[in-house]
């Protein structure tokens, strides 16, 4: 079948419960905890024989979309809108979405949003035999060098988790910060500093955690240590705080939560407001509306980072094909494989010595095995018709 021919027939959604390898948290709260497992939305979407999938994470304590709600937003409001609709038009439906869903300060349930954006790009992926980036007519490299995260360790517990992380064969650093006091924060990045190699890349990330003056303080502190980017260091919706921190801030001020529309990324080009660009799939409503977002900062003279969301390899995958199609050469933050494993899997993202090989398989490259996920599907609402597991428009 020919792709303009596919009309999507069957949206199912799976909240499944990954194994948790080690804890992770950040300034607004945990993310994933030992001994517990990590519940991720998995999306299967299906036309014309041919299926794709896509994943979101939710995760409370960065953004308020929670396994719940992206359970419920694809399943009674996402779904019913695409069934029927050519499966190619996909700048249609991110249109299509914004009206089911419409914005709030920028956009409407970006992780539910991707989730099957993502899954609609393994689709056609798998349906012309090609990965994504053949597909895009666009990639510019064969592989993404990862870093390696510190989050929530001592100073004192600093240097072996750096130590693990360069046996792994990891060569760039990230640290998260705000979950602990401001001297407690900055001792904890130089004792990172101190025990990666020499120029080893280094930034930190304080997910939304302080002030300005605060921020200020921090970037203070933190100069010196060669630090390359400041991420996100206050709330999304500050852009006046932004705005006068990237003018007295001596680190470069890099924006995630900030950008969750291409949109967003214009208004702080305008008003001078950024100095870095992060690139994140889920946060930007998933591949459609980042591959506008980064072709917007790569116009607009902006320098593109990329991070996940603690992805599991569905969501690896995807990243991978959007930063290789950019060309995105310093390391990135996709933590996923450092925390949860991905049992659905079978044939998947092959990552040796730090660096992340881009899948050369059709579509995102992964190859999922159905009956693992639903032998790992987790009920996360009531038993009703329309919830977990249900099979939209049967």
């Amino acid at each position: 079948m020919r792709l303009d021919e596919l009309k999507i027939e069957r949206v199912e959604v799976f909240a499944v419960g990954l194994p948790t390898r080690r804890s992770f948290g950040v300034a607004g709260g945990a993310v994933a905890v030992a001994g517990r497992p990590s519940v991720r939305v998995l999306v299967k979407v299906s036309a014309g024989g041919v299926s794709g999938w896509g994943e979101s994470t939710p995760i409370p304590a960065w953004t308020y979309e929670t396994a719940e709600s992206i359970l419920t937003t694809i399943d009674r409001y996402l779904a019913p809108a695409l069934l029927g609709r050519p499966a190619w038009d996909l700048d249609g439906t991110a249109a299509v979405f914004e009206r089911v869903i419409n914005r709030g300060f920028s956009i409407g349930a970006p992780l539910a949003k991707s989730a099957v954006d993502v899954a609609l790009h393994d689709l056609l992926g798998r349906a012309a035999g090609v990965p994504l980036g053949v597909l895009w007519g666009q990639r510019r490299t064969e592989r993404v060098e990862l870093a390696w995260i510190v989050s929530g360790q001592s100073p004192a517990e600093a240097a072996g988790s750096v130590a693990e992380g360069r046996d792994l064969g990891h060569r760039a650093f990230k640290v998260k910060i705000g979950l602990h006091d401001e001297a407690t924060d900055a001792a904890v990045v130089e004792a990172v500093r101190t025990a990666a190699p020499g120029g080893a890349p280094l930034w930190v990330d304080a997910n939304q955690g302080y002030s300005v003056h605060a921020a200020l303080r921090m970037a203070r502190r933190l100069d010196g240590l060669g630090v390359t980017a400041f991420e996100q260091p206050l709330p999304a919706n500050d852009v006046a705080g932004l705005r006068r921190l990237r003018d007295a801030c001596p680190i470069p001020v890099a924006l995630d939560e900030s950008l969750r529309h291409p949109s967003d990324l214009a208004t702080f080009v305008r008003l001078e407001a950024v100095d870095i660009a992060i690139a994140k799939v889920q946060r930007t409503g998933g591949l459609t509306l980042s591959r506008r977002m980064c072709a917007l900062a790569e116009d607009a003279g902006v320098e593109l980072m990329g991070s996940g969301l603690t992805d599991s390899d569905l969501g690896l995958a995807a990243s991978l094909h959007l930063f290789a199609a950019h060309g995105i050469g310093t390391p990135v933050d996709l933590n996923g494989r450092q925390f949860i494993e991905s049992p659905y899997a079978g044939p998947t993202v092959r990552v040796e010595g730090g660096t992340a090989h881009v899948p050369e398989g059709p579509g995102l490259g992964v190859e999922v095995d159905e009956a693992v996920v639903r032998e790992l599907a987790v009920e996360v609402l009531d038993a009703r018709p329309g919830t977990q597991g249900a099979k939209a428009g049967t």
